[in-house]
């Protein structure tokens, strides 16, 4: 089977509800690593009840549709399926508990040709159920190495943010939890490869790997730390590229450029000195 364009563009998906409580942001953070430092008092908001406040970040596991591209209908080789791209855009600060729906939809699909892969865009929106308010907008691009040569028309990928050709403002160092894969799961993403060893090895690495979007957590911990002033109210967008996996228990080291309201951003592994997310853009208020 393979991708029918016209298909998967005019595909309409069931939209998901979540109801969620303070517990599942509490556990959201304490998955992306807030209150290592029991003594701080500014992430001891978002993982603790009293006064408590929710990560922007939490949006990408809200009213998520599930790993849909796994459907035989969508005629992908979701085995060799990459999430390429994540961004984020939050139009209303996260509530600690809520009801929200998921709508998501396609956005474009892009043929790079025989051999060479697919780029499939999707978009997720949040609504606040009660109010009908837009929380959040999820974009994400999924690279489908098996799916190039379907037959697509053609089109040109967008191009990555270029980062700024000096010495960063600022660099922030957060360590990951040996444990921070098997806590940020819980948020609802059970793929094997995050916790059992023999799936890990047999996929080609050393051992479990954290979840993509818990090193973007991670990622949005340092721009609301340094650039926000743990104020989730500021922190308006984020988009960026997976580049590298990062092992539970690495150092993640975000360097971030500031001009104004615009700050770019890229994390590399300490340990490694790899980098794992790159192309990093930032909008804050």
């Amino acid at each position: 089977m393979t991708i029918d364009y016209d298909k998967l563009m005019n595909w309409k998906f069931d939209p998901v509800e979540q109801q969620y409580t303070s517990k599942d942001s509490i556990l959201y953070a304490l998955g992306v690593g807030l209150s290592a430092d029991p003594l701080d008092l500014d992430q001891l908001r978002f993982t603790y009840e009293e006064d408590q406040l929710a990560l922007p970040t939490m949006a990408v596991v809200l009213a998520y549709p599930g790993f849909f591209l796994k459907e035989p209908q969508f005629g992908v080789d979701w085995v060799k399926v990459l999430h390429g791209e994540q961004g984020i855009e939050i139009h209303k600060p996260l509530p600690p508990a809520g009801h929200v729906v998921g709508e998501t939809r396609f956005t474009e699909i892009i043929d790079k040709g025989e051999g060479r892969g697919a780029l499939l865009y999707s978009e997720r929106k949040v609504y606040e159920k009660s109010s009908g308010d837009l929380l959040a907008t999820l974009s994400s691009t999924t690279f489908a190495r098996g799916d190039g040569g379907f037959g697509g028309p053609p089109r040109e990928a967008p191009k990555p943010h270029v980062l700024p050709d000096r010495a960063p403002d600022s660099v922030v160092e957060l360590e990951t939890l040996p444990q921070a894969a098997l806590i940020y799961r819980l948020s609802g993403d059970f793929n094997p490869l995050h916790a059992n060893p023999r799936v890990a090895t047999a996929a080609g690495f050393k051992q479990p790997i954290l979840h993509g979007l818990a090193t973007l957590g991670a990622a949005g911990h340092a721009l609301l730390r340094d650039v926000c002033g743990y104020d989730p109210s500021r922190f308006k967008s984020m988009n960026l590229r997976f580049t590298s996996p990062v092992y539970p228990g690495e150092t993640i080291v975000t360097s971030i450029w500031k001009d104004g309201t615009d700050i770019s951003f890229s994390c590399k592994v300490k340990e490694r000195d790899i980098v794992v997310l790159n192309n990093g853009y930032a909008k804050v208020a």
